[in-house]
């Protein structure tokens, strides 16, 4: 009987130490964030920094949403030319909103610019054009989104996250686009 107490005894213990050491190494449960509080009224300017992938939209000088994107399929440096798959570097404006694009919901931005489109003429190539703020492609089904850099120059998101900002983007809104 005594046995049969002492085995017991050493089987919750083992059983014991085993959940402790089960809890040491098993990795940590990561427990979502709330969703931030819808925006509301109209954004100011859009800052898209390339290198860290990620862009931002500010409402009174105040950063108020941040989102990370996907650009162009070769995104380092400025764009120079058609094809090349870069995402062009400086501050444009949003000149066009396009609701039945390719992709899910496009915001365009005016590229190309005239000293673009003078140092193409000058070389005797395009400087490229249609470059948008944009979702997932429309035929990839709802609620996926393509991994890496992928798009031909342009700023991708999820088809959520282009939702919440064709909402309060207008037309002349500011965007910096940073190397």
């Amino acid at each position: 009987m005594i046995r049969l107490l002492r085995l017991l005894v050493y089987l919750c213990l083992l059983v014991g130490i085993g959940f402790i050491a089960a809890s040491l190494y098993s990795p940590p449960v990561v427990v979502p964030a709330p969703p931030p509080p819808p925006l509301v009224g109209e954004i100011d300017r859009i800052v898209i920094e390339k290198a860290a992938r990620r862009m931002q939209l500010f409402q009174d000088g105040k950063p108020v949403r941040t989102y990370r994107i996907a650009l162009g399929f070769t995104p380092a440096g400025d764009k120079v030319r058609q094809g090349d798959g870069k995402t062009p570097e400086g501050t444009f404006t949003i000149d066009r909103r396009n609701s039945e694009s390719a992709f899910h919901l496009s915001i365009g931005l005016d590229y190309p610019q005239p000293e673009d489109r003078a140092r193409a003429a000058k070389a005797g190539y395009s400087p490229g054009g249609d470059i948008f703020i944009h979702g997932q492609p429309n035929a990839l089904p709802d609620g996926l989104k393509i991994k890496g850099d992928w798009t031909a120059g342009c700023i991708a998101l999820t088809n959520a996250e282009i939702e919440e900002i064709w909402s309060v983007t207008p037309i002349g809104t500011k965007v910096e686009v940073r190397p």
